[in-house]
């Protein structure tokens, strides 16, 4: 039986990897996820692309969640965006800017090639369920969900428990005409949840508190089954 269990009040693309990224009103979704998601990384001499976090792909690049990336043209366009500097200003050559900004003249704006830019699964959604908890549980630290960087920022009735993402891992799903996705499993939080980005402080204390109630595990990472377009205001159907 289908459960109509929010509407999505936000979606969110993140045109380069580890930046800000840009709110839409409605957004093409492939087989890959948001069309032009995360399609560019910051990629250094060794191969590695700029994170939060260093991994066997990803290089702790720190500085990038002060930056903010989109596309000048829309919805579909797939690149290459625009970077913008911490006060908000595109950057004339990305390339060039970031090798200054960051201090190394090894990196540099690429695209998506045989490896990835996605640390887990194409898309991903929050409830404003389990985003109130964590507000409720550190009231003095600004908490948005700019913190989790999920795609979809999905409204849920009032008396909706925190962490109702956990009941969806396993089932299909709509959103919209013709978009379908199949939930899989949550994503395992990393120390990006802490760190500072445009009028967000540094808190250490975010990712503890999810790491005490929930096994630092915080939304639902979904793959796509059918293609189509996601808007705000769209109805998410679980069944």
């Amino acid at each position: 039986m289908a459960d109509d269990v929010g509407v999505t009040e936000r979606l969110w693309r993140y045109p380069v990897k580890s930046t800000g990224g840009e709110p839409l009103r409605s957004a093409q979704v492939d087989l890959r996820g948001l069309v032009g998601d995360r399609l560019y990384a910051v990629r250094d001499g060794a191969g590695k692309f700029g994170s939060g976090k260093n991994t066997r792909r990803f290089r702790r690049m720190d500085g990038l969640l002060h930056l903010r990336s989109r596309y000048a043209t829309g919805a579909g366009e797939t690149g290459p965006p625009q970077l913008l500097d911490p006060d908000g200003r595109v950057v004339a050559d990305p390339t060039a800017f970031l090798r200054a900004y960051l201090g190394r003249d090894d990196v540099e704006l690429a695209r998506e090639g045989e490896v990835s830019h996605f640390d887990q699964l194409p898309i991903s959604v929050l409830t404003t369920a389990t985003l109130d908890w964590i507000r409720r549980r550190l009231p003095h630290v600004p908490v948005d969900e700019r913190r989790f960087r999920p795609n979809l920022l999905v409204r849920t009735p009032p008396g909706t428990p925190p962490f109702v993402e956990d009941e969806w891992i396993g089932c299909p799903a709509r959103l919209g005409d013709t978009l379908s996705l199949h939930f899989q499993r949550s994503s395992e939080r990393c120390v990006m949840t802490n760190q500072a980005q445009q009028d967000l402080p540094y808190s250490p204390l975010v990712l503890k508190a999810i790491a005490a109630a929930h096994d630092n595990r915080l939304d639902v990472l979904a793959t796509v089954v059918t293609p189509g377009t996601v808007r705000v205001g769209d109805r998410l159907v679980i069944g």
